[in-house]
């Protein structure tokens, strides 16, 4: 096996991979992805103790101990094209030696769960509600420029998608990637479960128009009347499919917990999203700690 290049994996002259400012050891290997930069502090409030702060553009890093737990929390800033850079990044701190640049013999699975805010698509699960997604459905194409292979129900759960949906072409066409099953074990009640679809943008692609014409209009429609046996959409949002896609790839157990803070089929907005995020935050961090 060949060193990885130096245009291939960047790291900084303090010996940190380039986006992130981290090195290998200020990584906990139990991981929390928000969105929000500002969510870090807001995440590592609850640590006992915080060892490590690093920030490069709008990745924010801490790392401390709830307990006995080490934790790091990490914003990715919105999007899969972050997504992409962050696990990608994640990985090569535990899995490649940045002295030598080659990969491990021995390979470590972090466990990285998202803490994120999204969109309701079922008229049952309300305003300020927990989802655990069972699956990410991917709207964007980030996961078709790497070699992947679907189990057998998620290409099933795909191919049914798109028949019902007709979500394809000239749109990008769909992926899926299933949660850990060892982390969603955890998350029972007060949590809905459903699948998770992951769209590459706010406004159009979650069905929303302010001025400019949709070319789906029906798209909120569509994915609300999924079904496939047990299996319906819960939620939309911006991260779930890449980070479970890429996760699963590089060996990590990946869970993403969202809070409603927009109901689209009841048209409602949360009247306190502080108080919901708040919420999802307190109750994980309570759960993931004892994993």
């Amino acid at each position: 096996m060949n060193p990885i290049e130096a245009s291939e994996l960047i790291v900084n002259n303090r010996g940190a991979v380039y986006h992130l400012n981290l090195r290998p050891e200020e990584l906990a290997n139990t991981v929390i992805t928000v969105g929000d930069p500002g969510r870090v502090k807001e995440v590592s409030k609850y640590f006992d103790h915080i060892e490590v702060k690093q920030e490069h553009r709008e990745f924010i890093t801490h790392t401390g101990y709830i307990g006995k737990k080490r934790i790091s929390v990490v914003s990715t800033g919105i999007g899969p094209d972050n997504i992409d850079i962050v696990i990608n990044e994640l990985d090569a701190l535990v899995n490649v030696d940045f002295n030598s640049r080659l990969v491990k013999n021995q390979l470590t699975s972090l466990h990285i769960f998202r803490l994120g805010t999204s969109g309701s698509l079922q008229d049952d699960i309300p305003v300020d509600g927990l989802v655990a997604g069972t699956h990410g459905i991917g709207l964007d194409n980030l996961l078709h420029f790497y070699q992947t292979q679907n189990t057998s129900e998620e290409a099933q759960l795909l191919h049914t998608f798109i028949s019902q949906t007709n979500i394809n072409q000239p749109f990008s066409a769909p992926y899926i990637a299933a949660a850990s099953p060892l982390l969603l074990s955890h998350f029972d009640k007060p949590f809905h479960r459903g699948i998770t679809v992951t769209c590459p943008g706010f406004y159009a692609p979650q069905g929303r128009m302010v001025r400019l014409p949709l070319a789906k209009p029906d798209l909120v429609d569509l994915l609300q009347q999924f079904k496939y046996e047990e299996h319906r959409i819960a939620n939309f949002e911006m991260e779930t499919s890449a980070i479970y896609g890429l996760g699963k790839l590089a060996g990590h157990e990946c869970l993403s917990l969202n809070v409603i803070v927009a109901n689209r089929i009841r048209k409602q907005f949360s009247a306190d999203a502080a108080a919901a995020v708040e919420n999802l935050l307190s109750t994980s961090l309570e759960i993931i700690e004892k994993i």
